[in-house]
Protein backbone atom coordinates (compact mmCIF):
# COMPACT_ATOMS: atom_id res chain seq x y z
CA UNK A 1 0.00 0.00 0.00
CA UNK A 2 1.45 3.39 -1.16
CA UNK A 3 1.72 5.89 1.61
CA UNK A 4 1.09 10.01 1.03
CA UNK A 5 3.18 12.93 2.51
CA UNK A 6 1.05 16.12 2.80
CA UNK A 7 2.92 19.04 4.06
CA UNK A 8 1.44 22.34 4.54
CA UNK A 9 4.18 25.60 5.30
CA UNK A 10 4.34 28.74 4.75
CA UNK A 11 7.49 30.13 2.77
CA UNK A 12 9.18 33.72 3.10
CA UNK A 13 9.97 33.96 -0.23
CA UNK A 14 8.54 30.58 -3.09
CA UNK A 15 10.87 31.65 -5.73
CA UNK A 16 13.94 31.07 -3.28
CA UNK A 17 12.28 28.11 -1.62
CA UNK A 18 11.25 26.36 -4.72
CA UNK A 19 15.18 26.61 -5.69
CA UNK A 20 16.50 25.14 -3.04
CA UNK A 21 13.50 22.61 -3.77
CA UNK A 22 14.57 21.74 -6.82
CA UNK A 23 17.87 21.31 -5.58
CA UNK A 24 17.45 18.14 -3.56
CA UNK A 25 15.48 16.08 -5.72
CA UNK A 26 18.45 13.16 -5.47
CA UNK A 27 17.41 13.16 -1.92
CA UNK A 28 14.14 12.74 -3.14
CA UNK A 29 14.74 9.43 -5.12
CA UNK A 30 17.14 8.48 -2.56
CA UNK A 31 14.86 8.69 0.03
CA UNK A 32 11.70 6.65 -1.56
CA UNK A 33 9.62 9.31 -3.44
CA UNK A 34 8.10 8.33 -6.60
CA UNK A 35 5.96 10.89 -7.13
CA UNK A 36 5.43 14.31 -6.01
CA UNK A 37 3.62 17.71 -6.11
CA UNK A 38 4.09 21.35 -5.47
CA UNK A 39 1.02 23.09 -4.96
CA UNK A 40 0.36 27.01 -3.86
CA UNK A 41 -2.62 28.53 -2.03
CA UNK A 42 -4.41 31.15 -4.68
CA UNK A 43 -4.83 33.65 -2.52
CA UNK A 44 -1.15 33.72 -0.53
CA UNK A 45 1.47 32.72 -2.82
CA UNK A 46 3.86 31.79 0.31
CA UNK A 47 2.01 29.35 1.56
CA UNK A 48 2.93 26.14 0.06
CA UNK A 49 1.37 22.35 -0.10
CA UNK A 50 3.70 19.57 -0.90
CA UNK A 51 2.79 15.53 -1.43
CA UNK A 52 5.30 12.86 -2.19
CA UNK A 53 3.95 9.41 -2.56
CA UNK A 54 6.24 6.66 -1.06
CA UNK A 55 6.25 2.72 -1.70
CA UNK A 56 5.12 1.86 2.15
CA UNK A 57 4.75 4.07 5.49
CA UNK A 58 8.75 3.46 6.59
CA UNK A 59 9.96 5.06 3.86
CA UNK A 60 7.80 7.84 3.90
CA UNK A 61 8.26 8.53 7.75
CA UNK A 62 12.35 8.07 7.20
CA UNK A 63 12.53 10.41 4.41
CA UNK A 64 11.63 13.36 6.99
CA UNK A 65 13.90 12.40 9.72
CA UNK A 66 16.72 13.21 7.36
CA UNK A 67 18.79 15.66 9.06
CA UNK A 68 19.95 16.87 5.16
CA UNK A 69 16.07 17.46 4.29
CA UNK A 70 15.83 19.05 7.78
CA UNK A 71 18.36 21.52 6.71
CA UNK A 72 17.33 22.18 3.80
CA UNK A 73 14.04 23.39 4.78
CA UNK A 74 16.00 25.75 6.94
CA UNK A 75 17.92 26.97 3.78
CA UNK A 76 15.04 27.57 1.92
CA UNK A 77 13.14 29.60 4.53
CA UNK A 78 10.14 27.00 5.90
CA UNK A 79 8.66 28.62 8.77
CA UNK A 80 8.70 25.78 11.03
CA UNK A 81 6.26 27.23 13.07
CA UNK A 82 3.21 26.83 10.21
CA UNK A 83 4.84 23.41 9.77
CA UNK A 84 2.27 20.77 9.39
CA UNK A 85 2.16 16.99 8.24
CA UNK A 86 0.09 14.44 7.55
CA UNK A 87 0.75 10.44 6.51
CA UNK A 88 -2.31 8.85 4.48
CA UNK A 89 -2.54 5.33 3.04
CA UNK A 90 -3.37 5.50 0.01
CA UNK A 91 -7.06 3.60 -0.55
CA UNK A 92 -7.64 4.25 -4.04
CA UNK A 93 -6.33 6.41 -7.00
CA UNK A 94 -6.73 6.48 -10.78
CA UNK A 95 -8.18 8.99 -13.75
CA UNK A 96 -11.95 9.61 -14.37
Amino acid sequence: MRTLSMVHHRVADFDAWKQVYDGVVDVQRGGGVVFHQVLRDQSDPNMVVVTHSFDSSEEAHAFFDQQELKDAMQKAGVDMGSFQIWFLDEVESGNL
